[in-house]
């Protein structure tokens, strides 16, 4: 299972009630940050987590309101005992960007490692999480992200059993790995079904829709999309800012076919985000104004 949460929904300046733009995305223990706005340390805590587990933090771009809270984020990290490596992937230019912001932060008890995305989609994998950055439309260049949990197919006991294969590989087998027995070597699909249905997330926000989103939020379980504005009367301004209205994200979603939509990075203006819902909801019916805390757990279909 994958637990989603959305730490901060708001966008270009925090409000009393909304930090700005960060999600974090869980699964076995691992962690992974999209974005991380000023405030992030005090939403992740608020919302129940710790800073140590962090696995990787994902930039979508280097505006303000998705990078300034990161040095007091690694600061806390550092502070809360953490020695093990961390992964940072971001557009072109992300070291160059990290080592500024680390004015403040230049001494820390891990490595930070910086990654950067250099095409227009690219794929990462970080444990059980595979990542694919896909390329968008802002003022600057900005990334989206979709990630996959993979389910392996059913063990098939009885075929496990006519190979001979004793009951201490089985386990291995199931994690993916080749076994070798009375000198004769074995994979996962020998004793593997099809490969069943996974789950994923799609994140993108500070984008124009492009077709690049629809292909790659195709089907997902949940698909977070940025709606900066939720008043019709306010597309122009939304293209003018490289940005989306509600309807205009819902639009997305529908023609991806997705299960669930959650709206977030909302303008200051935006104070009642609800108001509006129905913009979105003449489109794709299961859509949410998403909220700081806001969370579900997504599970494996049987």
């Amino acid at each position: 299972m994958i637990d989603a949460v959305l730490l901060g929904c708001g966008g270009s300046i925090p409000l009393k009630e909304r930090w700005l733009t960060s999600c974090l995305v869980r699964c076995n223990g691992k962690c992974i940050l999209i974005d991380c706005g000023e405030g992030t340390q005090i939403a992740l805590k608020s919302a129940g987590y710790t800073f140590k587990p962090i696995d990787a933090i994902l930039f979508t771009h280097f505006h303000a309101d998705h990078i300034s809270g990161l040095p007091g984020f690694l600061l806390s990290m550092g502070n809360a005992g953490r020695e093990e490596p961390l992964e940072l992937i971001g557009p072109k230019g992300l070291s160059r960007t990290v080592n500024a912001l680390r004015v403040i932060a230049p001494e820390l008890p891990f490595e930070v490692k910086c990654t950067e995305i250099s095409g227009n989609n690219e794929t990462f994998h970080i444990d059980e999480f595979e990542i694919n950055a896909y390329k968008m439309i802002h003022s600057v260049t900005c990334y989206g992200y979709r990630i996959d949990v993979h389910r392996a197919g059913k063990f098939d006991r009885e075929r496990a059993l006519d190979l001979g294969l004793p009951q201490k590989m089985w386990g291995i087998l199931q994690k993916g790995e080749n076994v070798e027995y009375e000198g004769k070597a074995y994979s996962p699909c020998d004793v593997l079904g099809a490969p069943r249905k996974g789950i994923s997330i799609a994140y993108c926000t500070d984008t124009r829709p492009v077709e690049n989103i629809v292909t790659m939020a195709d089907r997902v379980d949940l698909f977070i999309c940025e709606g900066m504005y939720g008043e019709d009367e306010k597309q122009q301004k939304a293209a003018d800012k490289f940005h989306m209205t509600f309807r205009e994200a819902a639009e997305l979603a529908k023609r991806a076919e997705v299960k669930k939509l959650w709206l977030t990075h909302f303008s200051p203006s935006l104070v009642e985000p609800e108001a509006y819902i129905g913009n979105a909801k003449e489109l794709f019916c299961d859509v949410c104004c998403g909220y700081d805390g806001m969370s579900t757990v997504l599970t494996f279909e049987e």
